[in-house]
């Protein structure tokens, strides 16, 4: 039997990818009202296949399949409307849309396992740098280090990550 996640397990998913989702559909259909709508219409046929999800794939890629459909569907009901792109564009801008998308997620677990390798110090300097608020300044206060010496830290460090995401993505992230 295959593993499912729970109902809670789909929602917290969900929730953490609907930003996402919806920049996806935007491109595709033009308006915020529009890709409101096809990712409201996206959204229920997600959790009714819900149980289809297999965990351990891409949350996003299965969602953006579902939404590429969606999108499809909303431009047929709405033949009447005027759209800037026809079907050839939009299935260039999807591939280009889903291309970029997989990108950035190829980044961020490049950028995750790149932290990780960061020593303990260094890691700690980046965490407090990005609290939400945050600046060097207020780094060096809790640090007790002199201003210059975190920012000079602080770009030692990004340009450590910057390498280090570089040569993930080369060699295709198995480093």
């Amino acid at each position: 039997m295959s593993e499912r996640l729970t109902d809670e397990e789909f929602v917290r998913l969900f929730s953490a990818h609907q930003r996402p989702l919806f920049l996806y559909i935007l491109p595709l259909v033009g308006s915020t009202s529009d890709a409101d709508e096809v990712l409201q219409e996206t959204s229920v046929i997600m959790w009714g296949k819900r149980h289809q999800f297999q965990p351990g794939t891409s949350f996003l890629a299965w969602a953006r399949a579902i939404a590429r459909l969606e999108v499809f569907r909303f431009r047929r009901r709405h033949r009447g409307r005027t759209f800037s792109a026809g079907g050839d564009l939009l299935e260039q801008i999807a591939e280009k849309s889903e291309q970029v998308c997989q990108q950035a997620e190829a980044r961020q677990e490049a950028l995750r396992e790149c932290l990780k390798r960061l020593r303990p110090h260094d890691r700690r300097l980046i965490q407090l740098r990005y609290l939400p608020g945050a600046s060097g300044d207020d780094v060096a206060r809790q640090t007790g280090r002199p201003v210059n010496s975190v920012y000079q830290s602080l770009s030692r460090i990004r340009q450590k990550l910057a390498d280090c995401i570089e040569r993930r993505l080369a060699a295709g992230g198995d480093l």
